[in-house]
């Protein structure tokens, strides 16, 4: 399998970073979740990122169609871009390898 360096980088910087404050938290991520929904300017940029993840998602579903991956095999890039956005496409992209779907590879 190959792996792609880049988007393998920013997902540990970012992984990392995110459990980082997570564990200095003195909140829940979902009481965080709920406390950003409260106010109508903090509620606009998390909808705004949820269309950009559901957005990701059907590019991943797309692409990995294309690659001859099952649901199954995708789902898991769906729940983890559910929980932390950009972390789904992230793992998607550093599994996804090459550039070339697996159909057209001689």
């Amino acid at each position: 399998m190959r792996v792609s360096t880049l988007p393998l980088i920013i997902l540990c910087l970012f992984m990392g970073f995110t459990f980082w404050v997570m564990a200095g938290a003195e909140q829940s991520l979902l009481a965080f979740g709920v406390q950003l929904m409260s106010s109508p300017d903090t509620a606009q940029v998390v909808i705004d990122l949820y269309i950009l993840a559901a957005l990701a998602c059907v590019w991943i579903y797309q692409d990995g169609k294309s690659r001859g991956k099952g649901l199954g095999y995708l789902i898991p890039f769906f729940v983890v871009t559910a929980v932390f956005l950009s972390a789904g496409p992230l793992l998607y992209l550093v599994l996804r390898g090459g550039r070339e779907p697996e159909a057209s590879k001689i």
